[in-house]
C-alpha cells in the first residue's frame, strides 16, 4: 500500500502549472507561489472559518491567521488565456489563488461554490475600481490645540468666601 502525501500525483496541489482545490474537502493545505518569501513559497491553511499563511522571510518564520470575514470576496482574475479565482483581501500579499485554469464555465462553477462556502461576495476585478481612499470629516478642526490639550482649562466656579470666622493663621 502506497503512502499517501500532499505533493502525490502529478503536480502538488498549489503548483504554478495547475491549482484545483475541492471546495467541499476543506481543511485543505498547499504551497503558493510568494515573491517575497525565502524559496519563493508560502504554505497556506484553508478552513471554512479561518485562513493560515506560513511562510519565511529571511530565515524568520512567520505564520499569518486571517479570518475569512476579513476577505472581501472571491474574485475572477485574468485575461481569457489563464484566469484565476482568489480569495480577496485588501492586503494584496494576504490574497489567496484558489483555482487556476482556462475552462471558463468551471472557473464559473467553482466561483459560486467558493462564494457560498466563504459566504462571501463574487467580485469582478475586471468591473472593479479599488475604493478611493475615505476622508474623515474633518474630525481634527473641532479639538484643541495638541499644545493646549496638555493644559487644564480655567475653572469658571467661584471661589468660596468665608466671612466673619476665626482664621487661623501659623506663624513661625
Amino acid at each position: 500500500m502506497r503512502r499517501q502525501t500532499a505533493t502525490c500525483g502529478a503536480n502538488p496541489a498549489g503548483s504554478s502549472r495547475s491549482l484545483r482545490l475541492d471546495p467541499l474537502s476543506l481543511p485543505v493545505r498547499f504551497d503558493a507561489h510568494d515573491p517575497r518569501a525565502d524559496g519563493y513559497t508560502r504554505q497556506i491553511e484553508l478552513h471554512r472559518e479561518r485562513v493560515v499563511l506560513r511562510r519565511a522571510v529571511r530565515g524568520m518564520q512567520m505564520a499569518i491567521n486571517v479570518r475569512v470575514s476579513d476577505f472581501t470576496g472571491v474574485a475572477l482574475r485574468g485575461n481569457d488565456a489563464a484566469q484565476s479565482l482568489v480569495l480577496v483581501h485588501r492586503d494584496p500579499s494576504l490574497s489567496v489563488p484558489l483555482l487556476v485554469g482556462t475552462d471558463g464555465e468551471e472557473l464559473l462553477e467553482a466561483w459560486a461554490i467558493w462564494s457560498e462556502i466563504f459566504a462571501l461576495p463574487q467580485l469582478d476585478e475586471a468591473v472593479r475600481k479599488p475604493a478611493p481612499r475615505r476622508r474623515r470629516a474633518n474630525a481634527i478642526r473641532a479639538r484643541r490645540p495638541k499644545f493646549l490639550m496638555r493644559r487644564r482649562t480655567a475653572m469658571a466656579r467661584e471661589l468660596p468666601v468665608h466671612r466673619e470666622e476665626r482664621e487661623i493663621i501659623a506663624r513661625n
